[in-house]
């Protein structure tokens, strides 16, 4: 009979996932957020330099991330319709994040 303890993956074979860093650009939702990740490619005809981005949905158990934070984002199975991904960490907090908001009247 096979060991079972031999067939599970190892913790470092498992969680060597595909990984991005990318800003928040809205936290609206529960438990959700949506993060952009730009990049730049040359124009196939015409050589310019162009930006392009990565809009993806990602999951934020604790909801930690607001707009403007650089996260890292890492794979991950299917969490709902369009999340796919999950926040791992906070790599950089925005200059406006810590600040309260006054609410209006």
């Amino acid at each position: 009979m096979a060991d079972k303890t031999a067939a599970a993956k190892p913790d470092t074979e498992r969680n060597d996932r595909r990984t991005v860093i990318g800003v928040v650009t809205s936290d609206k939702m529960q438990k959700s957020c949506r993060v952009e990740i730009p990049r730049q490619v040359s124009h196939p005809r015409y050589g310019k330099i162009i930006r392009r981005r990565t809009v993806l949905i990602a999951h934020d158990e604790k909801n930690d991330a607001k707009v403007g934070d650089t996260v890292e984002c890492m794979e991950t199975r299917p969490i709902s319709k369009t999340k796919t991904w999950r926040v791992v960490r906070v790599v950089k907090r925005s200059a406006g994040s810590d600040l309260s908001v006054p609410a209006r009247s």
